[in-house]
C-alpha cells in the first residue's frame, strides 16, 4: 500500500534531504509545505496519510499547525520531526495532537518505523530525546493555553511579536475593535495583565521563536 506524505519543513535543503531519504519503498511525497498554514491546507486537500511536521516554521509554527490539522483533518497522522534537546516543544506538539516524533537525523529505517507506527495507531517516541523529560513537560503543561481559540492564538502570537492592534488588524484582515476584544479575552483566560506578560507566555509556549 502506498503511504501518502506531506512534508512540512521551511528549509529547502532539509526538505530535499528528507525527500531523498524517503524516496524508497512505498513512501510518496504528495506535497511540500514551507510554512504551517500551507501544511494545514495540504492536510485538508491532498488526503495524505501522514504529515511530517517541522516545529519551527514561519507564519504558523508546527505546534499550532498540528493542532489545527487534528481539528480539521483528524484522520491524518502527524509525526513531528525535531532536533535534539527539544523535549518541551515536542511535549507541546504531543499535547496539540501529534502522534509521535522522530529526529531529523533519523535513518531511513528509523523514519519508516516511525511512520508505520503512527499509521498503526501507536504513539511513536523516537530515540534521541529523553522520554522522561518529554513526559515531565506533558504532565507539567501550563493551564489555560488550550482554552484559546485559533484566532486568539493568532492574535497572541502577533502581540508577542510586538505588533500594535492596528497592525494585527491589518495582518489578519479584521477590525481593530475585534483585535481589542480578542486581547481582552486572552488576558482574562490566561490571567495576564499586559503585553509583556503575553509575550513571555507565548515564548514559553513556543508560539514564537
Amino acid at each position: 500500500m502506498t503511504i501518502r506524505i506531506v512534508l512540512a519543513e521551511d528549509q529547502q535543503l532539509v526538505r530535499q534531504g528528507l525527500m531523498a531519504l524517503l524516496a524508497a519503498d512505498n513512501l510518496v511525497i504528495v506535497g511540500e509545505a514551507d510554512n504551517g498554514r500551507t501544511a494545514i491546507e495540504m492536510a485538508r486537500t491532498l488526503d495524505p496519510d501522514v504529515v511530517l511536521m517541522d516545529l519551527s516554521m514561519p507564519e504558523m509554527d508546527g505546534v499550532e499547525a498540528t493542532r489545527q490539522i487534528k481539528r480539521q483533518a483528524p484522520d491524518v497522522k502527524v509525526l513531528v520531526l525535531t532536533v535534539a534537546h527539544c523535549e518541551k516543544r515536542v511535549a507541546e506538539a504531543l499535547t496539540a495532537g501529534a502522534d509521535g516524533y522522530a529526529l531529523k537525523k533519523a535513518s531511513h529505517g528509523e523514519l519508516k518505523t516511525a511512520i508505520t507506527a503512527v499509521l498503526a495507531g501507536q504513539s511513536y517516541l523516537g530515540p534521541g530525546l529523553s522520554e522522561d523529560l518529554v513526559r515531565e513537560h506533558l504532565s507539567g503543561a501550563e493551564p489555560g493555553g488550550g482554552a484559546l481559540t485559533n484566532r486568539e492564538r493568532e492574535v497572541l502570537r502577533l502581540i508577542a511579536q510586538g505588533l500594535k492592534n492596528r497592525e494585527i488588524a491589518s495582518d489578519l484582515g479584521i477590525a481593530v475593535k475585534t483585535v481589542e476584544t480578542h486581547r481582552t479575552k486572552i488576558m482574562q483566560k490566561l490571567d495576564l495583565h499586559n503585553s509583556a506578560e503575553l509575550a513571555t507566555y507565548a515564548i514559553r509556549r513556543g508560539m514564537i521563536e
